[in-house]
């Protein structure tokens, strides 16, 4: 990535704050040093306090990410998830202790020289990406490590793998993803993303890099920024509110915002 250019400062990919089981499970998220500021968004943790009765659901919302996690009790199962294009829901035990690295659009293409479409809509093993990283979170994690310890491994591992990477984006395309993110996503890819690069060269970009469309990702984009600002009730209900966003109506609002999230708005926000 291109010095002057970044994802931190323009996009916050945010996932939904744990409801289900009160003060039995907690998801946290920490930043990474400063050298990492513009590949990984976040480490975050997942993790259960005391047994739970039942398996729990955790719902993963698009945020136009992808991401390493394992659990700690087993560190060598680990896994890459890719963008996805729709909420994600995983069935977990009673009692789990999961860690994973967020790494911001376009990061983990650049730094494991990956297309990113390989990984879209789906998780895999992440030995089948990148056996090294795989074996590092096998042989550098255990149970008693806490999420200040996952940070300053990652910390360290990371930086040494930057020092190796191809960094840089082509500027026309590092020019499309500043429209989109200033924007807040709301764009007509056609008429509004003119950067000199034709619609086929668009595609091959963000197909590499993000792992989807430019159409898709802007969804992502206004999606992930609707659920930054946290709309009240009455603002859910204003018509003008839709138009603004780039939806044709209530109902198309309703309909992209559920197949990102898996519940309707108001539910999400708690209306």
């Amino acid at each position: 990535m291109l010095s002057e250019f970044s994802f931190r400062k323009l996009y916050r990919p945010v996932q939904p704050v744990i409801k289900q089981s009160g003060t039995s499970v907690s998801y946290i998220e920490t930043f990474p040093g400063h050298l990492l500021n513009n590949f990984i968004y976040c480490y975050w943790e997942l993790k259960t306090h005391q047994k739970l009765q039942d398996s729990f659901t955790y719902r993963v919302v698009a945020d136009g990410c992808i991401d390493i996690f394992f659990e700690l009790n087993n560190p060598s199962e680990n896994f890459v998830m890719g963008f996805c294009r729709k909420y994600t829901e995983f069935s977990l035990d009673r009692l789990f202790h999961y860690v994973g690295v967020r790494f911001l659009p376009t990061a983990f293409p650049i730094i494991y020289n990956i297309d990113a479409r390989e990984l879209s809509n789906r998780f895999q093993k992440l030995e089948d990406i990148d056996k090294e990283t795989s074996n590092f979170i096998r042989d550098g994690f255990s149970i008693k490590d806490d999420i200040a310890t996952v940070k300053d491994r990652f910390d360290a591992y990371f930086t040494d793998k930057l020092q190796v990477a191809k960094i840089g984006l082509d500027s026309r395309f590092q020019n499309a993803l500043d429209i989109i993110l200033k924007n807040f996503g709301v764009v007509n890819i056609e008429k509004d993303i003119e950067v000199g690069l034709s619609q086929r060269q668009l595609r091959r970009y963000f197909g590499y890099y993000i792992g989807d469309s430019a159409k898709t990702f802007s969804q992502v984009v206004r999606f992930q920024n609707i659920l930054n600002a946290k709309p009240s009730t009455q603002s859910l209900r204003q018509s003008k509110l839709f138009f603004d966003l780039g939806y044709y109506d209530q109902a198309h609002f309703t309909k992209e915002f559920k197949s990102f999230y898996g519940v309707t708005p108001s539910k999400a926000f708690g209306r």
